[in-house]
């Protein structure tokens, strides 16, 4: 021990025999508290939301298998091809006659 740490603990020594009984035992009882809060193991915070996300999970699989389905569910948000075909608003890609051959190449390398 340095110097410094042992005249440190000489007044600490000093100031403690100084206390009444009663201040000494109330300082004993909050040591004793403090110690045996260490020796409980601590909840993570993350430990309550375990059961909830297992219990989620296991709702997910149960939909998944029970529809046998992995991909999306038609008529809910899948846009079907005849659908953009009938637009009527749809704008036209044929108008130009230089982006006709483009258009044209890109359907048969769809179709191949």
């Amino acid at each position: 021990m340095t110097d410094f740490e042992k005249r440190t603990q000489e007044v600490l020594e000093e100031s403690a025999a100084r206390l009444d009984g009663r201040t000494r035992s109330r300082l004993t009882q909050a040591r004793h508290a403090a110690l045996a809060r260490l020796d409980a193991p601590a909840r993570s915070w993350w430990r309550a939301y375990v059961p909830a996300g297992a219990v989620a999970a296991a709702a997910v699989l149960a939909v998944i298998v029970h529809t046998g389905r992995t991909g999306p569910v038609p008529g809910v948000g899948a846009v079907d091809d005849t659908e953009i075909l009938a637009d009527v608003e749809a704008p036209d890609f044929t108008e130009d006659a230089e982006d006709v051959e483009f258009y044209e190449w890109a359907a048969s390398e769809v179709e191949s």
